[in-house]
C-alpha cells in the first residue's frame, strides 16, 4: 500500500457537487492499492500513520501524531498512485490492485482506523472526486508499507 499524507488545516471531498467527506485538523490519506497488498499492510499502513509525529509541539518540533492532537482523518482513494511512468507518455497501472479486490482492501482500511481514530471520513471508492485541502506547513509525505 502506498500513502500521500497531507497535514491539513481542513479538507474536503466531493462527489458530483455532494460533500461526501470533511475534516478540520488533521491528516488527508490518498491511499493506493498494490496487487500484492493483503490486511498485513493495512494494518501496518494504520498504526504507521496514525502513530507518525508531523504535528508540532510549541517548540516547533514535530512531536505528536494524529492521536495526540485528537485530529480527525481524511481518506481518499486513488490508484494513480501506483502509476509507473517510466515508459512512453501514459503511465501504466499494471502494479494496481483489480478494483473489486482493491475496494475490500479500501473499506478495511477505513474500518481499521474508525476503531482508533474518532473521525474518519472518506472518498467514495473508484468515484472522480474533487478533493479541497489547506496543507498546514506544508507537510507532505509518502509511505509505502513494502519499503
Amino acid at each position: 500500500m502506498r500513502a500521500v499524507i497531507q497535514r491539513v488545516k481542513r479538507a474536503s471531498v466531493e462527489v458530483g457537487g455532494r460533500r461526501t467527506g470533511e475534516t478540520g485538523k488533521g491528516l488527508l490519506v490518498f491511499l493506493g492499492i498494490a496487487k500484492a497488498d493483503t490486511q498485513k499492510d493495512v494494518d501496518w499502513l494504520i498504526e504507521k500513520i496514525i502513530n507518525l509525529r508531523i504535528f508540532e509541539k510549541e517548540d516547533g518540533k514535530f512531536d505528536e501524531s494524529l492521536l495526540d492532537t485528537g485530529g480527525s482523518l481524511l481518506v481518499v482513494s486513488q490508484f494513480t498512485l501506483y502509476g509507473d511512468c517510466a515508459k512512453g507518455r501514459r503511465p501504466s497501472f499494471s502494479d494496481a490492485m483489480p478494483s473489486g479486490e482493491a475496494k475490500a482492501l479500501f473499506e478495511a482500511f477505513v474500518e481499521g482506523a474508525r476503531l482508533r481514530v474518532p473521525d474518519v471520513q472518506t472518498g467514495v471508492f473508484q468515484a472522480h472526486m474533487e478533493v479541497t485541502l489547506v496543507n498546514d506547513g506544508p507537510v507532505t509525505l509518502i509511505i509505502d508499507s513494502r519499503k
